[in-house]
């Protein structure tokens, strides 16, 4: 890697339910005791709500679980602060952290369906672990209460949510601030249980480091360029045209953009005055390429086979996008063993994949070994995942990404940093963050020739 690019920023862990369990077991076996650990999640808590909300009228709803002690905690400990509050439980407490913990509240309790409303909405009904969805009349009593509060907190995941999967065990009320302890997980970032996650903080509660290899997308690093830096040491990123000349002129523009010092074009297509370089097809040289964009724009005929088959066996850097996973569907091997990163979206990643079982992020992974090659499964909730394992989800993103074109910006926004010399996944991660953060910082209606003239 040149020396003017720093190694990516540190990313925030996002642990299992069994990871989580796993810690909070080592904690209690090196003797914090498992009452304690809930009291550092309540105090935590009522101190983020306090942060971000003034003395107001709470209602807590309390689960018969841990989560449920959670919430003991947090309205005691909110009583403290002199807030007005009131408890309502679903069930008495059945752990004895919990039954610990409605000791300290130590003030009466009120059945779910005798609860008023109040300003402030803290569910404290199910954490992480639910494997089936909230019934009725609960499910009734929640949503009439959140609907008729002003603020709605989560303590750790939105009561209806799977933790694992951001599946929807049944409809979720949406909170404007999730409170989640120890580190974040799965649901927080993958949807749809992320839409009703609001923004989620997270509460230290003296667990240390939780071993996990999956993380959330952070912050790409701002490429520093030396003064003895020139176009060639900046990378050379070759795409590769077809049919839809369109596509690969949008994927070469952003490897400009993204900071690919030589991107060269290979097109019969005319293309607009610009400093690109366009070269005819047959005048491909990979030699001199420092990564490859093949996909965009391809053409899903005999002839882009047969240029897509010369490519590949050149041995370059590559991103593989959108064509590819049509051409190839029924020989995936010709695209496997590459060590490349490939893009696809739900729909192309089932025509080379099929129906595989899982999370999202189970998907990616098993994809990533199978093919040997670096996984952007693309969406709301990108996951990109490494044949050794490691997965990151990026959730620094935009509705807007939601346009034609995208994904080609996306191919050459890779390609440039893999030209720089980044390995695969992490040039995959840090793309796929500054795709996000162009979009975020464009407005309504924008378009895929706008995100180029966005990425910083």
């Amino acid at each position: 890697m040149p020396a003017e690019y720093p190694t990516l920023l540190p990313r925030e862990p996002v642990v299992t339910a069994a990871e989580m369990r796993a810690a909070e077991a080592a904690a209690v076996a090196a003797g914090t005791s498992g009452f304690e650990l809930m009291c550092r999640a309540g105090e935590a808590a009522a101190a983020g709500i306090a942060a971000f909300y003034g003395p107001a009228p709470v209602l807590v709803l309390a689960g018969p679980g841990n989560n449920g002690g959670d919430g003991y905690v947090v309205a005691n400990a909110l009583r403290q602060r002199r807030w007005p509050v009131e408890v309502a439980a679903l069930a008495p407490p059945a752990t004895e952290a919990a039954q610990q913990a409605a000791a300290l509240w130590n003030a009466p309790v009120m059945d779910i369906a005798d609860a008023e409303p109040r300003f402030v909405l803290v569910d404290a009904l199910f954490g992480t672990g639910l494997t089936r969805g909230l019934e009725e009349p609960l499910l009734s009593q929640f949503h009439a209460l959140a609907r008729a509060s002003s603020v709605v907190i989560a303590l750790d995941l939105p009561s209806g949510a799977a933790t694992g999967d951001g599946t929807a065990l049944s409809p979720l009320v949406r909170a404007d601030l999730t409170v989640t302890f120890g580190a974040m997980k799965p649901s927080h970032l993958l949807h749809p249980a992320a839409a009703s996650c609001g923004r989620v903080v997270v509460a230290d509660i003296g667990l240390g480091e939780i071993e996990t290899r999956l993380f959330r997308n952070g912050a790409a690093p701002t490429a520093v360029l030396g003064a003895d830096t020139h176009k060639y040491r900046r990378g050379h990123v070759l795409v590769v045209s077809g049919a839809m000349a369109g596509a690969a002129w949008l994927a070469a523009c952003a490897a400009q953009r993204a900071g690919a010092g030589y991107v060269t074009l290979a097109s019969e297509t005319a293309m607009p005055p610009s400093s690109l370089v366009v070269q005819p097809l047959g005048a491909i040289d990979l030699a001199r390429a420092d990564a490859v964009v093949l996909g965009s724009g391809l053409g899903r005929d005999a002839a882009a086979r047969t240029r897509a088959r010369r490519v590949l066996g050149a041995g370059r850097p590559m991103v593989l996008d959108a064509d590819i996973f049509s051409l190839f569907a029924d020989d995936p091997a010709s695209v496997f063993g590459l060590g490349a990163v490939m893009t696809p979206h739900e729909g192309e990643f089932a025509r080379l994949f099929g129906d595989l079982p899982g999370s999202k992020v189970d998907r990616a992974r098993a994809a990533a070994a199978r093919s040997g090659n670096v996984i952007v499964l693309k969406g709301p909730d990108t996951v990109i995942a490494a044949p050794d394992g490691r997965a990151v989800i990026n959730d620094h993103a935009s509705a807007r990404l939601a346009t034609a074109g995208s994904g080609d910006v996306l191919s050459g926004m890779i390609a440039a940093h893999l030209a720089r010399g980044e390995a695969p996944f992490d040039a995959a991660c840090a793309a796929v963050w500054r795709h996000g953060d162009a979009a975020l910082r464009g407005r309504d209606g924008l378009i895929a020739e706008d995100l180029v003239g966005l990425i910083r």
